[in-house]
């Protein structure tokens, strides 16, 4: 089974953008799982942890999880977050599976 990754914006201003952005994400899950993958999410891995560690310790996870994954997709909007600009350049260096939703 292959594993995919799911990138795209996790931030927002408000607490109530950071949900809607998580539940994006989830609704991409469940696409991906239903194609055949085993899925990480990191929306739903870390939702709401916020402020709880330093934001480079879930970029850093994300990236260790992106390596170790045969595929990245990248939701709509991946354009506005930094986090998936950097794991897609992660994804590209170690030539993995692109898939832009």
């Amino acid at each position: 089974m292959k594993v995919a990754y799911i990138s795209g914006a996790y931030r927002n201003k408000s607490v109530n953008g950071i949900y809607e952005n998580i539940q994006r994400a989830r609704a991409v899950a469940l696409k991906y799982w239903g194609k055949g993958y085993a899925v990480i999410c990191p929306h739903l891995n870390t939702a709401f942890f916020d402020g709880t560690c330093h934001d480079e310790t879930w970029i850093n996870g994300d990236l260790e999880f992106v390596r170790r994954s045969d595929t990245i997709v990248m939701m709509q909007g991946w354009e506005n977050s930094e986090g998936a600009h950097r794991e897609l350049a992660e994804a590209q260096m170690h030539d993995k599976e692109i898939i832009f939703e």
